[in-house]
């Protein structure tokens, strides 16, 4: 058994050596990818000629394997795995694929091309079942199935059923989970008819159809080892069929076709559970053959639509391709010998009498002998009764003299059995490897262009015809020059077109033996047989041939048109085969026999014709003719004329073509055909040159066309090209001129509006100045306001410090009430003193204080007139000179005032240090005893004075500050006496003070009241500086922003004043 690796292959051959006949397994188709892992293969499909099928593997690759050609080639890359595949039958070279996807396309294989998409099924498709006229499509899954028009690729009608089988004759038959069977109408959806349910008997649940060719006979199994036979004409069970005790479950059920049984399929193969398919014969219900075993089982089968191939997808994932012919050629075999012949021993006795034939009821494969075998004595008869007998036995165990009774008594043979018999009488070899010879040559030169000469309407009725002329030519080369040989093989073609090997022998053994000596005039009609044709006719009808002679009609009008058709113009399909029937069954001479009969039989028309083309006529179309009588006529004629003008005595005998290897056949003048073959391949070759010189010609006055009409249609571009440029260019000039005046427009706009521009640009600037005077207005008077707020509150602080000294005023009175026993006279002495001191002390101060009053008022006052010119110069924005000697002067005052402030600092720092020496010497007067009262206040006095010395010679600027400072330490002072005197004081002592002034007696001796009004005093001061501080700031920045104003003010002018000039020019 040959193996076969397609692997990543496109394209290859099947089998490498052709394979041996007699075996099974013609060759295993594997395919393995990388790593040597195998692809399994899931589904095959025949297409309707079974010569090739379709085969889908794991991967999704479709490949199309043709056997008949022996070749394979991948036509379809899916991507996903398959789960059912079918051909179209109305488009050969289309064909269905359900995907695992649920969806089903239509490829077309030769041009590797999607025609169509079709989804709508909601579960994995199991299987595809396409009606014989290809238009509809049934497409079954777990729960529906639905039909789809294969014309329009749209879906039908969805049926909720369990299994669907489309059959012929416009039927489609369906099985529902009960195990019912409805029959519809496949255009209509009508229900035709229902098969009733089985009564009696275990329930099979349906899972495996088969439907005979002919719509007859339907086979369903399921889940048991029985079979169920149904008639589908007369909707009964016609029969139940038990498999054997190993059949458990039946997974798949084929009917295997045979040429010869007319559509009325007679053996079934059953594929069960355990992978063997088992072959049975549904009448007498015998095992004939099986396939696969338990090593090497079977999960799919697929059976060609011819009957030759069978294909089973192993468990492995490898495909076997089988052969019908040699599964079957035990059973094809005659039985064995078991005629035992019984004769007295007489030489002239009659032994056909004595014959005893039995036949044996076995119809399975013989098995093989064990050593033994069963003696059979068989008495010879005579020699000629042996010859007889062997001359008449045929292959299959027929007898051609019992086939000749059979067809004298009948006229005709069986229609069911007539291709099985004219096997049987032509003996055909079947020599299936010396055909794959020839049609591996190809089509024949000579019949490339057959169609054109004898269009067929049916394409694949011509390719037949082609194929097999052409394995006749390659035969033999004479018969690539024979013109009538279409005609002679056609009538053969149309009967044996499922089966061109059949074909090819039968129309081989016909030339042989009923075409001898046809050839031996080529390429003239031969003449010869003509010429005994015409011998019989003036046999028997001398004044019908006188007639013929007289109108000038030979035996190549009135017999070569029969001969060259054989009779397929004149006869009707039954009557050609009855005819054929008679003619296969007889010697050769009986075909020229019958054309005289065919003559003798039309007499009474032929002797009302006289005109030559009235017999054309008549030769070559249908007459009104009984084919039995002429036929009977043929026999009478066979049998009464004399041997010397007999054509038996000229042709040979039936000799049947050899096996193994064809005859080698020339009867034919080889000269003449080679010369004819030198010819036509030298016409062939000038035709071709001719052909390729016309076509050149053709090209090159297209092409001279072409260049014409581009060349005119170039002229005509460049002249409407240059009326065009024209046009444009007189465009143009009109659009430049509109351009310059739009532009010299949109020149004076500009110039408007740029004067206009600086219109506005100028109020604006006025605008934006007289904006920014409010503001600067506005903001002066705010300043304003807030130093005659500060004002305010220093006022305010000042009668809230006077407030709080009138009441420490009031504790201080209180205290001295308590101590005025104990400063009589020295206090009233030193408290003179003190205020006569105080008092020239007071109105010093107050001259100072009016004195910086005045300062300050001056200040004001220059501040406010410097502020009105700066104003006065911001608004002229003109007098940039003048703005500089402001900018000057601002500059000089805020220079003087920073000197005053270093001068104020270094003050204050003097200051500090004389009051840091004063608290030194009030710690060490605090430390002295209290033994002399009026001493301790002499000192205090003469600290104070000291103190106001030091204070008087600074300048009179910080008469304020200075007096503050001297009434703290006089205050001080003074509370530090009475702490002295508190020991010896005494009640009752009289209390003095100055009225009309606000400085009150220092004789109390409370330290934390002074201290208090001390620090009331110094957070005056220091607000009254820090507030001086602020104002002097925003001053000295109020005065930078003016200036930085009026120098901005100043260079706009000029640039606008610059822009009116230009503007003007």
């Amino acid at each position: 058994m040959e193996v076969t690796d397609i692997g990543n292959k496109e394209e290859g051959k099947i089998w490498h050596r052709k394979p041996t006949p007699g075996r099974s397994v013609l060759v295993t188709v594997v395919r393995t990818a990388q790593q040597a892992k195998t692809v399994r293969f899931l589904h095959v499909a025949f297409d309707t000629t079974g010569d090739s099928f379709l085969a889908g593997d794991h991967h999704g690759n479709i490949y199309v394997f043709d056997i008949s050609r022996n070749r394979f080639r991948l036509v379809q890359k899916t991507g996903q795995a398959c789960t059912a595949l079918a051909f179209t039958l109305r488009r050969t070279t289309e064909f269905l694929v359900a995907l695992a996807d649920y969806t089903i396309k239509c490829f077309d294989k030769d041009t590797k091309q999607l025609v169509s998409w079709m989804r709508g099924h909601e579960g994995a498709v199991s299987s595809i079942s396409v009606h014989s006229s290809g238009r509809y499509a049934i497409t079954t899954s777990s729960d529906t199935a639905q039909l789809w028009d294969l014309d329009t690729f749209q879906r039908k009608r969805k049926l909720n059923i369990k299994h669907s089988y489309s059959i012929n004759f416009n039927t489609i038959l369906s099985c529902f989970s009960d195990d019912s069977i409805f029959a519809w109408e496949s255009d209509t959806l009508f229900c035709k008819y229902q098969l009733p349910v089985p009564d009696c008997g275990p329930r099979i649940s349906y899972k495996a159809f088969a439907v005979a060719r002919d719509g007859k006979s339907l086979a369903a199994g399921g889940r048991s080892n029985l079979l169920h036979l149904w008639c589908l004409e007369s909707k009964q069970l016609v029969r139940v069929i038990q498999m054997p005790t190993q059949v458990r479950t039946v997974r798949q059920l084929e009917f295997l076709p045979d040429s010869f049984d007319g559509g009325a399929n007679q053996t079934l193969g059953v594929l069960s559970q355990d992978g063997v398919m088992r072959f049975i014969n549904i009448h007498t219900c015998k095992l004939l053959f099986h396939m696969g075993s338990h090593d090497d089982a079977i999960t799919a089968v697929t059976v060609s639509p011819n009957g030759r191939h069978v294909v089973a997808i192993m468990d492995n994932g490898s495909i076997n391709i089988y052969s019908v012919q040699s599964l079957t050629q035990e059973l094809n075999k005659p039985p064995r010998s078991q005629v035992a012949v019984v004769s007295s021993g007489g030489a002239d006795q009659d032994l056909s009498g004595l014959k005893v034939k039995v036949r044996s009821e076995v119809v399975q494969r013989p098995a093989k002998s064990s050593g033994r075998r069963t003696q059979v004595k068989i008495l010879r008869p005579p020699a000629v009764s042996a010859a007889e007998d062997k001359e008449n036995e045929l292959p299959a165990g027929l007898n051609k003299k019992r086939l000749v009774a059979l067809l004298k008594a009948f006229g005709e043979y069986p229609a069911k059995y007539r291709m099985f018999v004219w096997r049987s009488l032509l003996c055909l070899p079947e020599n299936h490897a010396a055909y794959s010879s020839l049609t591996d040559k190809g089509l024949h030169s000579a019949y490339l262009t057959l169609h054109d000469k004898y269009p067929i309407k049916s394409h694949k009725l011509q390719r037949g015809l082609q194929r097999v002329l052409s394995a006749l030519a390659h035969w033999a080369a004479i018969f690539g020059e024979v013109e009538y040989l279409p005609l002679v093989a056609f009538p053969f073609v149309k009967l044996f077109q499922n089966n061109p090997m059949l074909c090819f022998e039968v129309v081989a053994t016909v030339i042989v033996n009923w075409c001898q000596h046809w050839f031996e005039y080529f390429p003239n009609p031969p003449l010869n047989i003509l010429s005994m044709a015409e011998n019989v006719l003036a046999h028997h009808d001398k004044e019908l041939l006188q007639h013929l002679v007289d109108c000038g009609v030979t035996s190549q009008l009135y017999v070569w048109p029969l001969l060259e058709t054989l009779f397929s113009e004149v006869l009707t399909r039954d009557e050609w085969l009855k005819l054929f029937d008679n003619i296969f069954s007889n010697h050769p001479s009986f075909l020229l026999v019958a054309c005289v009969a065919y003559v003798v039989c039309c007499r009474e028309p032929l002797l009302l014709c006289s005109q030559k083309q009235d017999f054309e006529y008549f030769f070559h179309h249908r007459n009104n003719l009984d084919v039995g009588a002429m036929i009977r006529e043929a026999y009478r004629l066979m049998g009464s004329t004399p041997d010397d003008i007999h054509p038996k005595t000229l042709l040979s005998d039936f000799t049947p073509l050899t096996k193994g290897q064809y005859p080698v056949f020339n009867h034919y003048p080889e000269f003449i055909v080679e010369y004819q073959s030198r010819e036509r391949e030298k016409i062939r070759l000038q035709e071709m040159e001719y052909l390729r010189e016309r076509q050149e010609v053709s090209a090159l006055r297209a092409d001279v066309v072409r260049r014409r009409a581009e060349e005119e249609t170039y002229y005509a571009q460049q002249e409407m090209l240059q009326k065009a440029e024209e046009q444009r260019r007189n465009i143009l000039a009109q659009e430049e001129e509109k351009l310059t005046q739009q532009r010299a427009k949109l020149a004076a706009m500009k110039r408007e509006l740029k004067v206009k521009e600086l219109q506005l640009l100028d109020a604006t600037r006025r605008r934006f100045l007289k904006h920014q005077q409010d503001l600067r207005a506005a903001q002066i008077h705010r300043l304003d306001q807030e130093i005659s707020r500060k004002m305010d509150l220093r006022e305010q602080e000042t009668a809230a410090a006077v407030q709080d000294l009138e009441v420490r005023q009031m504790e201080l009175e209180t205290q001295r009430k308590r101590l005025e026993q104990h400063l009589l006279k020295e206090q009233e002495r030193v408290g003179r003193e003190v205020e006569e001191e105080v008092e020239v002390r007071m109105r010093k101060a107050e001259r100072e204080e009016e004195s910086f009053t005045e300062l300050l008022h001056s200040t004001q006052t220059n501040m406010q007139a410097l502020e009105e010119s700066l104003a006065e110069a911001c608004q002229l924005g003109l007098e940039s000179d003048w703005q500089r000697e402001v900018a000057d002067r601002l500059q000089q005052v805020d220079a003087e005032q920073q000197r005053k402030r270093e001068r104020l600092a270094e003050l204050h720092r003097q200051m500090l240090a004389q009051e840091e020496r004063l608290a030194d010497t009030m710690r060490d007067v605090a430390g002295s005893k209290y033994q002399n009262p009026v001493t301790g206040a002499a000192t205090a006095l003469d600290f104070s004075r000291h103190r106001y010395d030091f204070k008087h010679t600074n300048s009179h600027t910080f008469g304020f500050q200075t007096w503050i400072s001297y009434f703290n330490v006089c205050f001080v002072s003074d509370e530090r006496k009475m702490r002295l005197r508190s020991p010896f004081s005494t009640r009752g002592l009289p209390h003095r003070s100055t009225a009309g002034t606000n400085v009150v007696c220092l004789n109390s001796s409370s330290p934390s009241e002074s201290t208090s009004t001390n620090f009331s005093l110094d957070r005056g001061r220091a607000q009254l500086d820090s507030s001086e501080r602020e104002l002097l700031k925003e001053i000295t920045e109020l005065r930078q922003k003016l200036a930085a104003r009026a120098r901005e003010g100043s260079s706009a002018s000029s640039q606008s004043v610059h822009t009116l000039s230009s503007v003007s020019q």
